[in-house]
């Protein structure tokens, strides 16, 4: 794997890495996709959001509200599975 060193630098009022088109390109990712972040053993691992095709009849905003209800009562999910 190339190593690629970038610095952290400020972007508007955030934070954040840049990345050369070419790391892009070789990943598969583009300007507008989203990514998601997860932080495992003190490393950052960014993976392209998968999009999932919904089964007909299920629209994107009952995906969402379902999303929110879940995030909501994830507490009382994970207790009703060690029942």
């Amino acid at each position: 794997m190339e190593q690629i060193e970038r610095k952290v630098t400020k972007i508007g009022n955030s934070i954040g890495i840049t990345l050369p088109p070419e790391l892009l390109k070789q990943v598969g990712l583009a300007q507008g996709d989203d990514v998601q972040v997860e932080v495992k053993d003190g490393k950052i691992i960014l993976r392209k959001k998968e999009q999932l095709q919904l089964p007909d009849g299920v629209d994107a905003e009952f995906m969402d509200i379902l999303n929110d209800i879940i995030k909501e009562h994830d507490k009382a999910f994970k207790g009703l599975v060690d029942r």
